[in-house]
């Protein structure tokens, strides 16, 4: 007899899940699935303008009255800004599996993450400090020049970058009234839920100042199963040369296996240390090619959505089947097997320049490129107006694009990468 079907509930869903689910709910094995999404899109109007209104407790208070006698039998989510959080929150109300929300907290706190790492894996961390929106001299900030700085609670690296004097330090922190609003908003549901559920004297009006940190990027991606952390793999960041900007994404990593088990056993031991003992993570570092060292950049409590299917392409492993599997508290299977290719890219389109995408991809396009590469996923962040020119200052570019791809070889993806570039009419890359 057929096993009886899931209710999902899918929360803040962003460009990779509802395709990604669909795909792990048809191939996982296993139940069906029936998936309920709530949340909106922060990049898209009009469904960002309920930001303005957004209260976190009023919202896990309405959906555990919606969810609560359907039944709901798992809450899952890829979401950084509210989705994790809200589903550890609702989870523990409605008795279903999912993390302890303090240990979201501390991790999604930047400034709390550093303190507790300082403690438990201190050789990981960086010097850093904390220092409030309304700082008004550099002898506030105990670090030298230059160092990076960002929000102690953020998520898409939203006013995160290098500064190198004290001009631009406050440069990068002056804003219009109306961004002053746009970011109270965004921080103030993580406020709330570290108001009543913690003692922590460092709120996200706060910004935080790390030292600077040389090496290869890398994303440690894994999943904590009833306190038991897997590593599942390590994908490679590549910037655009001469910024901070990623580029792409590759896996598997070109880290040598010494450096690979180094920095496996350390992004276990931070997970560790924060209390993560549910869920997927991806843990960013920077390790130094020459002698291993790694050194954390930040945790997020989450899955890694835009990596999913780079994992599957590798090794067949779909971390969205992941994420639904222990969603009902079942064991995925984490074997790596042969995947259809030897390597998978994120490849990351940006705009340096402030104008938009001027010619988006057309329909014909886009359904050439179904037929070009059925694997292949491409997400389009088309933007224009206010929501560009905000994302040109909070982040020195614009991304308008990802494109997710499979190669028997170096040669071979990037020999598809450029086919489908220039076919396409990307004007960076």
């Amino acid at each position: 007899m057929a096993e009886p079907s899931k209710n999902i509930l899918v929360l803040f869903d962003a460009d990779w899940d509802r395709e990604q689910l669909k795909k792990a709910a048809q191939q996982g094995g296993g139940p069906a699935y029936r998936f309920y999404y709530e949340g909106f899109d922060l990049f898209s109007f009009p469904s960002n303008a309920q930001l303005l209104t957004f209260d976190v407790f009023r919202f896990v208070d309405k959906l555990e009255r919606k969810y609560r006698g359907l039944p709901l039998h798992g809450i899952t989510s890829s979401n950084e800004q509210f989705g994790a959080l809200v589903g550890a929150l609702l989870a523990q109300r409605l008795g279903l599996p999912g993390a302890d929300p303090k240990s979201l907290i501390a991790a999604q706190h930047k400034y709390v993450a550093r303190r507790i790492l300082q403690q438990e894996v201190p050789e990981a961390n960086v010097r850093f400090h904390a220092f409030p929106y309304t700082f008004q001299s550099q002898d506030e900030i105990p670090l030298r020049f230059p160092y990076y700085v960002k929000p102690v609670k953020a998520a898409y690296s939203v006013l995160a970058r290098r500064v190198d004097n004290f001009r631009e330090l406050q440069e990068h922190m002056t804003f219009h009234p109306w961004e002053k609003y746009i970011i109270k908003r965004l921080v103030r549901p993580f406020n709330d839920v570290v108001r009543r559920l913690t003692d922590f004297d460092v709120d996200a009006h706060w910004m935080l100042a790390e030292e600077l940190i040389g090496g290869q990027q890398i994303n440690v991606d894994g999943v904590a199963i009833n306190g038991e952390v897997n590593v599942l793999g390590i994908v490679d960041a590549v910037m655009y040369p001469g910024t901070d900007q990623f580029m792409r994404f590759e896996y598997p990593t070109r880290l040598s296996p010494e450096h690979e088990r180094k920095a496996r056993d350390t992004a276990k031991r931070i997970i560790q240390a924060l209390g993560i003992d549910h869920g997927l993570f991806n843990v960013e570092m920077r390790v130094d090619t020459a002698t291993g060292e790694c050194r954390m950049i930040e945790v997020n409590p989450r899955m890694a959505a835009q990596f999913s299917d780079l994992y599957e392409k590798v090794d067949g492993i779909n971390l969205h089947d992941v994420a639904l599997k222990i969603a009902v508290d079942r064991m995925p299977d984490l074997t790596p097997a042969r995947g259809k290719y030897k390597m998978a890219t994120s490849f990351v389109f940006r705009k340096f320049d402030g104008m938009p995408l001027l010619n988006p991809p057309t329909h014909d396009k886009l359904k050439w490129l179904q037929e070009f590469d059925p694997d292949a996923f491409l997400a389009l962040f088309i933007k224009s107006g206010g929501g560009l020119k905000r994302e040109m200052k909070w982040l020195g570019s614009h991304r308008y694009a990802t494109l997710n791809m499979g190669g028997h070889s170096e040669e071979h993806l990037f020999e598809k990468y450029e086919t489908v570039k220039q076919t396409l009419g990307f004007e960076t890359g």
